[in-house]
This record gives structure tokens, C-alpha cells and sequence, in this order.
């Protein structure tokens, strides 16, 4: 992460909107909107197979679900926020991981400027590649700043994306159990 250039280019944002970036509330501004993004975009440095390899046996195959676990994340359009809440579902294949580290794959692909279509589609591939799941089942649901708070302007509105892949494609009955779990 640059943070001298994005630093810089807080400054040319200040001074574009007519702010005087000398001014003394703004004097940090600069180095504080750059810490900020070296979190916010954790995601570049971070690699979901990291958190995929630590495995435990497990002689069941049945449904692992991880649900309303919450993110925040970056819209590429307006680097604005949107965030919500996440359910992933594995069938395991003969191995499960820690229940953390579910939540932390979805981390790493939340940290970096998103569509929530492709984020929905990088962790259920991530589990599918690196975990060796029968299948894997992905939904979220998120509301974005750039629909709440400009253009549009309709707060509370949901986007609500799911993938599915292995055996959750091929069985109907498989993605109802989900959604019968998730209470929806």
C-alpha cells in the first residue's frame, strides 16, 4: 500500500471540493484516510488459501453453515461502503475447518474495492478449490451507500446475491435445506 499517493490524492480530493487541506480540523485528514484504507483494503495483501488450510477430519458429509456474519466492504464504482450480512454453506468432503476461519475467507475478498457479485462467487470458489467441498452455497446480502446516500437515494434497499456450486447446483432439495436453515 502507497500511502504517500493516497495521501496526496486525499489532498487533491480536499482541495477539488474547495476544502483548504491546510486547514486545522483537515491537517490529519490526508494520513488518517490512509491508514483507513490500508484496512479497508487488507483484502490485497491476504490470501483466502491461508486461511483454508488448517483441515480437520470429519466423518460426517453433512451441511456446515456459517450465517449472518457480518462485512463491510467497497463498491469499485464509488468507493463507496456497503456492507450486510453473509451465509456460507459446504458439504465437506472429508475434511471441515474452524468455524473462524469461514468468516475470515470472506474477509479477505470483502477487503478490496468489490462488486457483490463477484464477491458472492470468490468465496464459494475459494471453498470449492481450496477445501475440496462436495459443494458450497453462498448468499449475501448487503446495502450500498451509493444507492442510500447519492443517485437513487433509497436507504434500507437490500441487494441479495447467491451462488451456488458442487451438489447445491445439482440438488434442488440441498438449496431448500439451506434456505430452510437460514430461516428464509
Amino acid at each position: 500500500m502507497d500511502k504517500d499517493k493516497i495521501m496526496e490524492g486525499v489532498k487533491l480530493i480536499l482541495e477539488g471540493i474547495g476544502e483548504d487541506p491546510e486547514r486545522e480540523g483537515l491537517l490529519e485528514t490526508p494520513l488518517r484516510v490512509a491508514k483507513m484504507y490500508d484496512e479497508l483494503a487488507s483484502g490485497y495483501t491476504d490470501d483466502a488459501t491461508i486461511h483454508l488450510e488448517k483441515r480437520f477430519k470429519a466423518d460426517s458429509n453433512d451441511i456446515v453453515i456459517e450465517k449472518d456474519i457480518y462485512f463491510y466492504s467497497m463498491c469499485e464504482h464509488h468507493m463507496l461502503p456497503f456492507y450486510g450480512t453473509a451465509a456460507i454453506a459446504y458439504v465437506p468432503n472429508g475434511e471441515v475447518v474452524g468455524l473462524s476461519k469461514i468468516a475470515r475467507t470472506l474477509e479477505v475478498y470483502a477487503r478490496r474495492l468489490q462488486l457483490q457479485e463477484r464477491l458472492t462467487a470468490q468465496v464459494a470458489d475459494a471453498f470449492m478449490e481450496n477445501l475440496n467441498a462436495k459443494g458450497v452455497m453462498v448468499l449475501i446480502e448487503a446495502e450500498h451507500m451509493c444507492m442510500t446516500m447519492r443517485g437513487i437515494k433509497k436507504p434500507g434497499t437490500k441487494t441479495v446475491t447467491t451462488v451456488t456450486r458442487g451438489v447445491f447446483a445439482e440438488d434442488e432439495k440441498l438449496r431448500n435445506e439451506f434456505y430452510r436453515m437460514l430461516g428464509k
